[in-house]
């Protein structure tokens, strides 16, 4: 049997649901159970001074990979073999694959939303805003920015740490990026084609939540993302709807991720389609 662990701070979940209900793993063994896989995916409770023992583990019983989750996605590099290309370049690891006696580094954060985002719209050629700078944001502006998008437009309430990504893109990636403050209602930059809310705003439990954004400023046939999954329809993902804007859940993205770690792990292509309606069973 070939298992995949997901190193986690806390047994609570990812989203504050019981490690039964775990949605990323319900999904994960959802896949594993459909295409007759015999894997497990387990949620494992690593604190962040017994980090390098638990890679070391994985390494020893033969695990085919893992994901990481905050604290351990920058702490795990130092104990990796390599990193792919976009996991290098926003400094961060979300999904370890075992190559050969190495164990890499990979960030599907931002694949999984691309690979969303290019099921209604393909990037290349256009003009984003994107609404947060932590580790989301980074990685879903470094993703467009590699799928071929031209200008990114970071809207973040810390100067500091908004200015920071623009110039991470400006220098790593071949897209031009700027920083709007977010300090009141933005309205979208005239010739945006994409928003996304990179944000944590609208996550269970505090669903009533909006994001800071002039809704008025959207424009009907505009692409209208958003990250969180619980709920999948969030405000914003309704206030776009409501004008006419083509949207993209947060289900979307946590799906795509887990399809491309299993095709990293198992090299099967699994079915999204179990993998989605596992998910929306769990968030009712």
């Amino acid at each position: 049997m070939s298992t995949t662990l997901n190193f986690k701070q806390e047994l609570t979940g990812c989203f504050g649901q019981p490690v039964a209900e775990n949605p990323t793993q319900v999904m994960m063994e959802a896949a594993y159970r459909h295409h007759g896989l015999d894997w497990r995916y387990l949620t494992i409770e690593v604190a962040p001074d017994d980090l390098a023992a638990a890679v070391a583990g994985a390494r020893a019983m033969g695990f085919r990979g893992f994901n990481c989750t905050i604290p351990h996605k920058v702490a795990v590099i130092e104990h990796l073999d390599g990193m792919g290309e976009s996991a290098a370049v926003m400094g961060a690891v979300n999904c370890v694959v075992r190559r050969g006696d190495q164990l890499i580094g990979e960030n599907t954060d931002g694949k999984g939303f691309v690979k969303s985002l290019q099921d209604i719209v393909d990037p290349a050629g256009k003009r984003v805003l994107i609404f947060g700078a932590g580790g989301a944001a980074r990685a879903i502006g470094v993703e467009t920015a590699l799928a071929g998008a031209t200008h990114i437009t970071i809207a973040n309430r810390s100067r500091e740490r908004g200015e920071e990504l623009a110039a991470l893109l400006n220098d790593k990636v071949p897209a031009e990026a700027s920083f709007v403050p977010w300090d009141g209602p933005v309205a979208v930059p005239e010739g945006t084609d994409i928003v996304i809310n990179a944000t944590s705003i609208g996550l269970f439990p505090d669903v009533d939540a909006r994001l800071g954004l002039d809704v008025d400023s959207l424009r009907e046939g505009m692409v209208v993302a958003d990250v969180i999954p619980n709920p999948p329809r969030t405000h914003l993902v309704r206030d776009a709807e409501e004008r006419g804007c083509r949207v993209i859940d947060g289900l979307g993205m946590l799906v795509n991720q887990g399809t491309i770690g299993i095709q990293y792990w198992t090299g099967t292509d699994p079915d999204p389609t179990v993998m989605r309606q596992a998910l929306e069973a769990v968030f009712g």
